[in-house]
């Protein structure tokens, strides 16, 4: 290292965030004798506005916005993030500089008695913000009564018993992170659900001019995290989706090759395109971009246009 030892990590202040870049903190310790690593913890608008679905009050950008800001302007040194959070485009000067091993992608329910989803009651009431949830189980299920569910792990489990609803839905990495696997009911596979575009992986966001911190987190990347999400994130990117339309998107390595499956739906489940690709790693950015060319053409263009049109 050169005269510099000390990295500011920039967080939100959320449990789940907070446990996420203390495991940062830990593993670039570990990896590196002599630096120091202080965390910076801001508070983001996705963090204050928390009556209002996701959807209506901007999307993606909201949890990440003024963490970037202050990487910019040289407050932080690096964030972190979960990518599922971060908007397909990056504000110019910085860049995804590493992603460790990803956690388990899948979503997770959460039931009252321990139901799997086929076992909920008919009209049973679940609770979630995500587009993208509620219109893949509408998809499945399309007697669900599908409520908004906003706030922090902790609070989304509280509201399961003091609000009534049925069972819940959240990203089966935050509840194993923070050690509450206990509480899952199901595990919702990929082949019936389809995760946010890199749910379950960490994104270490830096300046891309920074010569110090650059070569410090590249010790964290896992390369078969980095190729998966990043073709997760061409298809998103293609779409040109956020958080106000039903998209998802999982790539996994399958050998020498990469297999990329992406999904956009309307609003209430009862359109769905659904296509994979398969490809070399080294052409991921391409096969996210043509698989989403693919859905387009296959009437996700109409779904998506009569979604922004009501926006």
């Amino acid at each position: 290292m050169n005269g510099q030892k000390k990295l500011r990590i920039g967080t939100r202040g959320s449990m789940l965030a907070l446990w996420q870049a203390e495991w940062v903190k830990s593993q670039l310790l570990a990896a590196h004798a002599g630096l120091t690593v202080e965390l910076v913890t801001i508070k983001t608008m996705g963090d204050k506005i928390l009556d209002v679905p996701l959807a209506k009050v901007g999307g993606k950008g909201l949890f990440v916005k003024e963490i970037e800001e202050a990487l910019l302007e040289g407050r932080t040194d690096l964030a972190v993030h979960s990518v599922k959070d971060m908007p397909a485009l990056l504000p110019a000067g910085l860049h995804l500089a590493a992603m460790p091993p990803r956690e388990d992608p899948r979503d997770a329910l959460i039931s009252r008695n321990g139901n799997g989803l086929n076992q909920l009651p008919n009209e049973a009431r679940v609770g979630t913000s995500s587009l993208r949830r509620a219109a893949q189980l509408l998809h499945l299920r399309p007697d669900l009564h599908i409520e908004p569910l906003r706030g922090n792990v902790d609070t989304r489990l509280r509201k399961l018993e003091t609000e009534g609803f049925d069972a819940i839905v959240l990203a089966a990495a935050g509840l194993k992170r923070m050690g509450l696997s206990h509480v899952i009911s199901e595990y919702l596979a990929p082949e019936q659900i389809l995760p946010a575009v890199g749910q379950g992986a960490l994104g270490i966001e830096t300046r891309i001019e920074d010569d110090f911190t650059n070569p410090v987190v590249a010790s964290l990347a896992h390369q078969p995290t980095m190729t998966e999400v990043s073709a997760e994130r061409a298809f998103l990117r293609r779409l040109e989706g956020g958080c106000q339309v039903p998209i998802g998107a999982h790539a996994i390595m399958a050998g020498d090759e990469v297999v990329l499956t992406g999904m956009v739906a309307d609003l209430g489940g009862r359109r769905l395109i659904r296509k994979e690709m398969r490809g070399e790693p080294q052409y991921v950015e391409v096969m996210g971009e043509r698989l989403a060319e693919a859905v387009l053409e296959s009437g996700g263009a109409e779904i998506l246009g009569e979604i922004y049109e009501r926006l």
